[in-house]
């Protein structure tokens, strides 16, 4: 495999370590996540979701979940992306002032609108929407919201994305982005996690 495993190097697991070895005892699950890294990061083509636009995406998606190795990795691919050195400034100024803490939202009228718990409605900074552009400045806004407020999505989140002049496509894709992100952070905060329980 040309590129190292990701979750392995974030993690920091070595050749033939315990956690290696935890790992592969999961092969399928191990190479599966590796190719979503792949189909995501380094795609054949980028198509509708432009590499520079998934990489700010993951900066600010890996950011909202907290320092970690995982968001200082997406903040470097982002500063080392074409055009992405000046886009960093911006995007980690979105980070600090989205940063909060959920999930939270509100459910259709029922039984589970007891659980209904308000929170931070994210908008980008005028600042930093010259910098980030329209279609970035959408992807951002509905990042926080999948990432903060999934009971809160509706109709009307996917069209501010069109209008922005994303593609159906690309919602599709941006939307595995996040979902990918968001496993990726938890699955090596996990293993970070056990390897320093059993060092």
């Amino acid at each position: 495999m040309s590129t190292p495993d990701i979750i392995d190097t974030l993690a920091g697991i070595k050749p033939g370590s315990a956690l290696d070895a935890i790992r592969a005892r999961r092969l399928q699950a191990r190479d599966n996540a590796q190719k979503s890294y792949l189909s995501l990061f380094e795609p054949i083509d980028a198509g509708d979701v432009s590499l520079l636009e998934r990489a700010a995406v993951a900066a600010f998606v890996t950011g909202l979940h907290g320092e970690s190795p995982v968001a200082t990795f997406y903040r470097e691919k982002l500063a080392a992306s074409a055009g992405g050195a000046a886009l960093l400034e911006a995007v980690e100024a979105e980070i600090a002032r989205g940063k909060t803490s959920g999930p939270y939202g509100s459910f259709p009228s029922g039984p589970l609108s007891v659980e209904n718990t308000a929170g931070l409605i994210y908008r980008v900074s005028a600042a930093s929407k010259s910098v980030l552009g329209t279609r970035l400045v959408a992807a951002l806004e509905h990042a926080h919201l999948l990432v903060f407020r999934p009971r809160d999505a509706a109709s009307t989140d996917m069209k501010a994305l069109l209008a922005a002049g994303w593609s159906n496509t690309g919602i599709v894709t941006f939307s595995q982005l996040v979902a990918f992100l968001s496993f990726q952070v938890r699955v090596v905060s996990g293993l970070r996690s056990l390897a320093a329980a059993n060092a």
